[in-house]
């Protein structure tokens, strides 16, 4: 990012682009969102935007990078008790879809195999010590713990935005998540509870 706005009303500005543009870039991907529709919808102009971030790629890195942060923090991992880390994501891709959105425009349009992001372990390095602690234990099944990481997080997204089979919203009824709550939970628990 280029300048941080040093003023309350800079700062209410930078703050309606970045929740404009995770719209925008979360319904059209990273080719597709226009600057032109976020500068209009946040109510500001091209120089203000790219005083912020540099550019289009720098200002969805802003958001995507945001958004990492942001599921590391909300939902932190709980290595002896995965099953309900799994179902605390399936909540947080109810309440953020775009969230799940951001990564699958990132993997499509810039990173189609190996790990999403560069310097990932910043992301993942404190899932994994505590995964392989779990194993070590034996409170986690054996096997590498990215392998074991990634699993809980695929089924945790079984119907998410990204599903290719049903992608469930928060407008279903409480009954309908809970249910699947419930699968999750107990899925994962089989899935990687040590034998």
């Amino acid at each position: 990012m280029a300048d941080q706005p040093l003023t309350t009303r800079g700062a209410a500005t930078y703050q309606r682009i970045l929740e404009v543009a995770t719209r925008e870039f979360a319904q059209h991907g990273i080719a597709g969102a226009r600057i032109e529709r976020i500068v209009s919808a946040a109510r500001t102009n091209k120089a203000q935007l790219y005083a912020y971030f540099g550019n289009k790629e720098k200002l969805f890195d802003a958001i995507f990078f945001g958004s990492l942060e942001r599921i590391t923090n909300v939902v932190p991992i709980d290595a002896d008790d995965l099953a309900d880390w799994a179902v605390r994501l399936y909540d947080e891709y109810l309440r953020r879809p775009d969230l799940i959105r951001l990564a699958t425009w990132a993997r499509l349009e810039r990173q189609p195999a190996g790990h999403l992001v560069d310097g990932h372990g910043q992301y993942d390095d404190h899932k994994l010590r505590a995964i392989a602690e779990a194993q070590a234990a034996g409170r986690v099944r054996q096997g590498d713990p990215f392998d074991v990481m990634a699993m809980v997080i695929a089924m945790s997204m079984a119907w998410s935005p990204v599903s290719n089979v049903y992608a469930a919203t928060d407008q279903e009824p409480s009954d309908v998540h809970e249910g699947r709550r419930t699968l999750l939970r107990a899925c994962v628990r089989r899935a990687v509870t040590a034998d």
